[in-house]
């Protein structure tokens, strides 16, 4: 597990996540040339309030791979 620090919304805040989603999430950021932090409150803001962050992180990132 990886920690990575982000800001959200004006708020530090940390999030643990296996080094392979680490891994495709900044290959996506390349890709789409966002900033991991603006990927991870887009998440953030869109996930169900039953949810952790970690866990949606790693749904969109299959969900993505997926369309792909």
């Amino acid at each position: 597990m990886i920690k990575l620090s982000v800001s959200l919304s004006g708020h530090q805040t940390s999030i643990s996540l296996e080094k392979e989603f680490i891994d495709a999430l900044r290959d996506i950021a390349v890709k789409e040339k966002q900033s991991i932090a603006s990927i991870i409150e887009h998440i953030d803001d869109n996930r169900s309030p039953d949810s952790n962050l970690s866990s949606a992180i790693r749904i969109w990132i299959l969900k993505k791979y997926q369309k792909a």
